[in-house]
């Protein structure tokens, strides 16, 4: 959430900015300048009020001493009119907070300077190609969806039978390999700093609110309604709400977090061959690193974080590109985003695998998540995240890159410790 602070002192900045985004946000921003406005009239009317009522208040001991009975009287009856004021002043100023706090929740992060302009995916900017690794399968490789049948090793009908579309069962050797491939993205995640957290798959609103799924993505988060929670589309919903309403120290940061969790989105609107196999599922496995960082050093941290997914992608020896999003491309809480797209040899096509953003401190104002600076003052925090990795379409690209032509899948030489054997089929 845009801090009402930034709206006052540069208010045509921030709709400047939000157009890159392709957000008309001026009547918003008006609209919650002119909340603004009369709520801090109230707030200098209340306490001018409360301040008169404290001095009728010290009065009437003094009049009651002195044996002026009738004027005591008429002091009580002011400080009893005075109270009454005040609490229509409180009810003006809390009606006055819900709907400034009702309009703020619609405004998106503000990109940084270096988010490009454009509308659509195709205007997203390459900032790095590594086709070295890519693989000369010839015109008679499948796709994922048809070696896994083969093998049988990930049953989409019997997901269908169980739950429904886009909830496979994995079998095997494929489930072992979805098993290595959270293992090693953890161990590699934790090797670099960032500590194993197992959180919960379920949150709360307040959880879903503080990192800005809700009200934003509402429409695609399952719900447990009977008890207020939310299945988590992703480990940064419960991970970055650790530290909501929490105040940190300088010398706390930097912190990074790791967590492994499944991950439920529905997905609403999304058919065709793009979906097809593990391309999009309604349930998926997803290692997240999460940092909370200075102000002062979060891009630093942003690139870190890039560089690190990029090495794993790179031991994987998959062929990859990493993206700079433009505006329209970009989430609603984003200032800035790089998403990793690996080749599916096989359906000769990119697939993202990773994306990783730096939020500034748009989810820290939401999570009320602080430090103290060096002065003492109170501080918003920066908060990033990034997927190391999604294992769907990781997984879809194994399986399709290292295809043999009689059939099997190699296993890429890194995960063969965790795997424990070499090929499938």
């Amino acid at each position: 959430m845009l801090t009402l602070k930034l709206l006052r002192e540069n208010p045509e900045f921030v709709v400047e900015r939000l157009a890159v985004k392709h957000f008309d946000a001026a009547q918003i921003v008006s609209d919650i300048l002119e909340i603004d406005k009369t709520r801090r009239a109230l707030q200098g009317e209340l306490d001018a009020c409360l301040s008169l009522q404290k001095v009728k208040a010290s009065e009437i001991g003094c009049l009651m001493k002195s044996g002026k009975k009738q004027e005591a009287e008429e002091a009580k009856t002011a400080v009893a009119e005075l109270k009454n004021r005040s609490r229509e002043l409180e009810d003006k100023m809390n009606e006055c907070q819900q709907k400034q706090d009702s309009l703020l929740v619609l405004l998106p992060n503000i990109p940084c300077a270096q988010v490009p302009e454009g509308l659509t995916a195709e205007d997203n900017v390459v900032v790095k190609l590594d086709q070295t690794t890519m693989p000369n399968l010839g015109d008679n490789a499948l796709p994922h969806w048809e070696i896994v049948k083969n093998l049988d090793i990930i049953d989409f009908d019997l997901g269908v039978k169980l739950t429904g579309a886009g909830f496979p069962v994995y079998k095997g050797k494929g489930a072992r390999l979805q098993r290595a491939l959270v293992a090693f993205f953890l161990d590699r995640n934790t090797a670099a700093g960032y500590m194993e957290v197992q959180p919960p798959y379920m949150v709360n609103e307040a959880s879903g609110f503080g990192t800005g799924q809700l009200p934003d993505k509402e429409g695609q988060m399952y719900q447990v309604p009977l008890d207020g929670f939310y299945m988590v589309p992703t480990a940064e919903v419960p991970v970055t709400n650790i530290f909501r309403d929490v105040i940190l120290r300088q010398e706390d940061f930097p912190i990074g977090l790791t967590a492994y969790t499944p991950c439920w989105r529905r997905e609403a609107g999304s058919y065709g061959k793009d979906v097809r196999g593990l391309n999009r599922l309604h349930q998926f496995d997803k290692v997240e690193i999460v940092r909370v960082e200075l102000p002062e050093r979060s891009y630093a941290a942003l690139d870190g974080m890039v560089a690190h997914v990029e090495s794993i992608v790179r031991d994987l020896k998959l062929p990859y590109r990493i993206l700079r999003l433009c505006g329209g491309d970009m989430s609603f809480t984003s200032a800035i985003t790089y998403d990793f797209e690996v080749f599916s040899a096989a359906q000769k096509r990119w697939l993202e695998v990773s994306s990783v953003s730096n939020f500034e401190s748009f989810q820290a104002n939401r999570l009320h998540l602080r430090y103290r600076d060096e002065s003492g003052k109170m501080q918003l925090a920066h908060t990033l995240n990034g997927s190391s990795l999604a294992l769907p379409r990781i997984l879809a690209s194994i399986i399709e890159n290292y295809q043999t032509p009689d059939g099997k899948i190699i296993i890429p030489e890194v995960l063969r410790p965790y795997t424990g054997f070499d090929s499938i089929g």
